[in-house]
């Protein structure tokens, strides 16, 4: 309950709780963030967990220990994303992991415009692009599985526009 007594919805207290456990900077996956909460009395599903950091705006950085870890996003950060959320709805196709790196298609001639925003999203979990005309190859950091990009650049992709 709030100091004026009336009850603080469950929704409110879980992005309170994930700002407050994103600040100490150890929380690398959604499933992470979900046992955080769950070891501070607040039961969430990953499904509730990814909305919520989709919610947040969280981004991903790497941390000293060079680990990939969730942070609140600069003013900077939050123009790459637009950029990059804005280049995803627009251009993106199907994206299909292979080996070591993701691809992406899209409509003939606009790879390059796509993959531009990418590089320039500055996403820790990218090494870089190569577009052709319909098609980008984007090679992943090490450490990072082309299938958990896909999952991350399809949800900022498909988040509500309200964020």
């Amino acid at each position: 309950m709030s100091a004026r007594g009336t009850r603080v919805s469950p929704k409110f207290e879980r992005h309170t709780a994930i700002l407050r456990l994103v600040e100490q900077g150890t929380l690398s996956t959604q499933a992470e963030v979900a046992e955080a909460l769950r070891a501070e009395g607040i039961d969430a599903v990953q499904a509730t967990v990814s909305r919520d950091i989709a919610q947040l705006g969280l981004i991903k950085v790497r941390s000293a220990n060079g680990r990939l870890v969730y942070a609140l996003p600069g003013a900077a950060d939050l123009r790459r994303l637009d950029a990059l959320t804005a280049a995803l709805r627009t251009f993106a196709g199907p994206m299909v992991p292979a080996g070591p790196i993701l691809v992406i298609h899209t409509a003939r001639g606009v790879a390059a415009p796509l993959a531009d925003a990418i590089d320039e999203a500055l996403l820790p979990e990218v090494a870089g692009t190569v577009a052709g005309d319909n098609t980008i190859f984007v090679a992943v950091r090490d450490g990072v599985s082309p299938s958990d990009l896909a999952h991350e650049l399809a949800h900022l992709r498909d988040r509500d526009a309200d964020g």
